[in-house]
């Protein structure tokens, strides 16, 4: 196949906003992770410009969908780009791909609608990667070639993986660039093809996939991205740990901003911290030198906080535990989890539950923890949290996570206590090294710690068994190349998606 190539190009003209919009989705074979893709075109005034295109979505492990869009205001001293050549440059491992339409370049008129490509008679258009917060409707509009005669066209559709499945039959639309979905455009399309819209009530629902049926006389004609379907969905959940080493840190004040420069451009949901610190003052704390405290007051939006402190920490601090959580909590709840209460004791460990209402998923119990190393108590410590968590495992709950650190090595003795208890399983092995996670959390291979010993984590999320959560995703964050180090503890940071 091709190594890039059009998909279709857009390009109008909106007499009420006085603009120009084009728009190109583009076929990419996925050679390597790091790559650019580029529409390189020129408007009526013949210089030429590059346009980047931004990754779409997956077709399936060989091809990509990319997308480039920009809207043209007009001006007083800037005119619209009118008609459009253009060409499409993909550079990948070193090597440069270009689609140019045999050397004559692609060509658009001004105004003049969709162009599909010769190969691509029906194609879904004007679509979209991400189901919003609040959105319930989702609009999907389809370019039909005139010449395939189509006598109508459907969208069929299901939200809980074709378990049930529905079909929404979409409209003709004669002038579909001047209807209440479009950009206000006056003219039909001149390349030869028709466009139907319909719009699904999808609600609440967390991925929708689809496909689009043209009825052609007795047959049908399916655009289905390649048997893979369409899919839609909100954004997975993602989940941030971090140890914050209690005030160590040389420029403190500066890695406190850069915590929450990541939340921030990461859209991080929950932040799980420890050896969080305030100044001691006499047992009393001082809230406004609280460190989790101080990296919500600089995020853009600052995030519901629960928090509580276990003990005295390097001679000054009040040091414990906090959850930050972009949606609302609606229960906390600090407990020690440690049978040494004694806040002079660096033995005392407490432990802050936050239940979080989060949307498409329902209510998530996040357990904040900083347990002891073995021989300080860590296996009395997460029998107790554990108990603790399957007593708040309770009605319309639907996931339990243990997150933080654990201070006992991935195959150490702590972390065969946590395998045996047949109930929390490590979520970063689960999407990293699902192979290992496999043998050791399903198969129970006898040789189970062997896989594990080069494996230097102390910080986990342990899901519970059974919760209505996936893991897809999971990364390390603040390291060297990630945000820079923040800490003596590296962070994690994990996707997750409702089953």
């Amino acid at each position: 196949m091709n190594k890039i190539s059009l998909l279709y190009a857009k390009n109008i003209i909106s007499r009420k906003a006085a603009q120009q919009e084009l728009s190109f989705l583009l076929q990419v074979e996925n050679i390597a992770f790091g790559k650019s893709v580029t529409i390189v075109w020129t408007g009526e005034d013949g210089v030429w410009h590059e346009l980047p295109a931004a990754y779409h979505g997956s077709i399936d492990n060989a091809r990509e969908y990319w997308f480039a869009h920009r809207t043209f205001p007009l001006s007083a001293d800037q005119s619209l780009p009118g008609n459009v050549q253009f060409a499409l440059r993909y550079r990948v491992a070193g090597v440069e791909y270009w689609d140019n339409h045999q050397g004559e370049n692609f060509s658009i008129q001004a105004d003049s609608g969709v162009l599909l490509a010769p190969d691509r008679p029906l194609l879904r258009v004007e679509c979209a990667r991400r189901l919003a917060d609040q959105q319930l409707l989702l609009p999907v509009v389809v370019a039909v070639n005139s010449g395939l005669k189509a006598g109508r066209v459907s969208i069929e559709w299901t939200t809980d993986d074709w378990k049930t499945s529905r079909q929404t039959v979409a409209r003709y639309r004669r002038n579909y660039w001047d209807s209440e979905f479009a950009s206000n455009a006056r003219n039909p399309n001149h390349y030869g093809c028709k466009i139907w819209d319909a719009l699904l009530k999808v609600g609440d629902a967390f991925r929708v996939q689809y496909r689009i049926a043209c009825e052609i006389g007795r047959q049908v004609r399916y655009d289905d991205n390649s048997g893979q379907n369409h899919v839609v969905a909100r954004r997975p959940l993602s989940v941030m740990i971090l140890n914050l080493h209690c005030c160590q840190e040389e420029d403190q004040d500066d890695k406190l901003s850069q915590i929450a420069r990541a939340i921030d451009e990461l859209g991080v949901d929950i932040v799980c911290l420890q050896e969080v610190a305030e100044l001691w003052n006499d047992g009393q704390g001082d809230w406004q030198t609280n460190t989790a405290r101080i990296i919500n007051q600089r995020l853009r939006s600052p995030y519901h906080l629960a928090t509580d402190w276990s003990h005295l920490g390097f001679e000054r601090y009040r040091e414990g535990v906090a959850v930050l959580s972009r949606y609302p909590i609606e229960r906390q709840q600090a407990r020690y989890v440690s049978s040494n209460s004694d806040p002079y004791s660096i033995h005392s460990r407490k432990v802050v539950m936050a239940r979080i209402k989060v949307p498409c998923f329902g209510l998530i119990n996040v357990f904040s923890s900083h347990l002891s190393w073995w021989d300080d108590g860590f296996a009395e410590q997460f029998d107790k949290l554990r108990r603790w968590a399957t007593e708040e495992h309770v009605g319309e709950v639907v996931g339990s996570m243990l997150c933080g650190d654990f201070n006992i090595k991935a195959g150490s003795r702590g972390y065969q206590q946590v395998v045996e208890s047949d109930e929390y399983q490590d979520q970063y092995l689960a999407v990293n090294s699902p192979q290992v996670f496999r043998r050791v959390f399903e198969t129970r291979d006898a040789r189970w710690q062997r896989y594990l010993d080069d494996d230097d984590r102390i910080d986990y999320i342990f899901l519970r068994r059974g919760s209505a959560l996936c893991v897809t995703s999971g990364r390390s964050v603040f390291t060297e190349q990630d945000y820079g180090r923040v800490s003596d503890h590296i962070g994690y940071l994990m996707s997750f998606e409702p089953t």
